[in-house]
């Protein structure tokens, strides 16, 4: 019987997302075939300890189990584990917590975890990570850096603008009446640095400008205000690193006037639509563009790609990618995969071996300069 592989699910974290995490890692681990992995389940609390001998829902109820533990994950590529905070013999239910990971799964959305912050101590220590690395998941994060980065690209995106906190505080009447020119209502605001739809507010007339900008800037101190359009709102699941897939389109429909955090996570607060009732050239579109905004951020392992389609002229604009898209059993990503023909366990089982083989192709690579002879 072939070695199981140690793999490190890490949920939670720092983020107004920390709840959505929890939902994700608890559909995952679920799932994880117990004859192929040896799990570690790893939760962050909203406050940073990191512990073992938790669950999701444990964590979502706000309770602390009697094994539980702090620890700490060293970035020392000798070590590869997480380890004791604190020195004492750890409980049997999880001894040999310092044995060496093979692959960490972070089921973390939003700030310190879907923005590069992980990924990079993941790097430093040495272990192969499902998902995007330090910069692709940077860009994919900050909304206005992604926009840029479309732009370069030339994929089709909405006008916008990008606002600073310490501008808007200095000259905010001057931004008010630049977004209504070059923007005109309705038009969104949003955070630059979070997702779930968090701190968004669609802006209608006047009135609602500064308290939306004001609901935004509670999140980040960076604000993208953006176009809107009477649209649909459309998503691809991508997967692979070098030469990526597309699923087939999603819709989401949502029974609130946009597709805010309630009509993401709240029962019956949206239908999906899969596959999407478009045309088939619109379908091929959708699929290009997503491996496009896929490739230009350089993204690896998953992301999901999320369009609006103009219910007026049909033209499609490229929205925004998520490099750590909600994984429930009914998020839209492993249900798109669903319909493309990969259940939700063979689509974690990919998503583990995309991470071993991006990591062995980049621990081919040279680190150290030396002259060819």
């Amino acid at each position: 019987m072939a070695k199981r592989l140690r793999v490190g699910v890490i949920f939670g974290g720092r983020s107004g997302e920390h709840e959505v995490s929890l939902w994700s890692a608890e559909s995952v681990l679920e799932a994880m075939d117990p004859a192929k992995y040896e799990v570690v389940p790893i939760g962050i609390r909203p406050d940073g300890q990191w512990v073992v001998g938790t669950t999701p829902s444990l964590m979502l109820a706000g309770r602390a189990a009697p094994e539980e533990r702090p620890v700490v994950l060293p970035p020392d590529p000798g070590m590869r584990s997480v380890v004791p905070l604190a020195a004492g013999e750890m409980p049997a239910r999880i001894a040999g917590l310092g044995e060496p990971l093979d692959v960490v799964f972070p089921v973390m959305h939003g700030t310190y975890g879907e923005d590069g912050c992980i990924q990079g101590l993941l790097e430093l220590a040495g272990i192969a990570y499902v998902g995007s690395g330090v910069m692709a998941s940077a860009v994919g994060m900050d909304k206005a850096i992604m926009k840029a980065v479309f732009t370069q690209r030339g994929l089709p995106i909405l006008p916008y603008m990008v606002v600073r906190r310490a501008d808007w505080e200095s000259a905010g009447p001057k931004f008010k009446d630049e977004a209504e020119k070059s923007l005109g209502y309705p038009m969104f605001v949003k955070p630059a640095n979070l997702g779930s739809s968090v701190g968004i507010s669609k802006v209608h007339n006047a009135d609602e400008f500064a308290p939306a900008m004001a609901e935004a800037f509670r999140y980040d101190t960076k604000v993208v205000v953006e176009k809107g359009v009477l649209a649909r709102e459309v998503e691809v699941a991508v997967l692979g690193n070098e030469r990526p897939q597309a699923s087939v389109p999603g819709e989401v429909v949502p029974h609130r006037e946009f597709y805010d955090y309630e009509a993401k996570y709240q029962p019956g607060g949206s239908d999906l639509l899969i596959p999407a009732p478009l045309a088939e050239d619109q379908i091929d579109e959708l699929k290009r563009l997503a491996i496009e905004a896929f490739l230009a951020v350089d993204a690896a392992g998953m992301a999901r790609v999320d369009f609006f389609v103009d219910r007026d002229t049909g033209r499609i604009y490229l929205n925004e990618i998520n490099t750590i898209p909600g994984f429930t059993r009914t998020s839209m990503y492993p249900k798109l995969w669903e319909k493309s023909g990969l259940s939700y366990r063979d689509l974690i089982d990919e998503l583990i071996r995309l991470a071993l083989e991006r990591h062995a192709a980049k621990a081919g690579l040279a680190r150290i300069y030396r002259p060819q002879a």
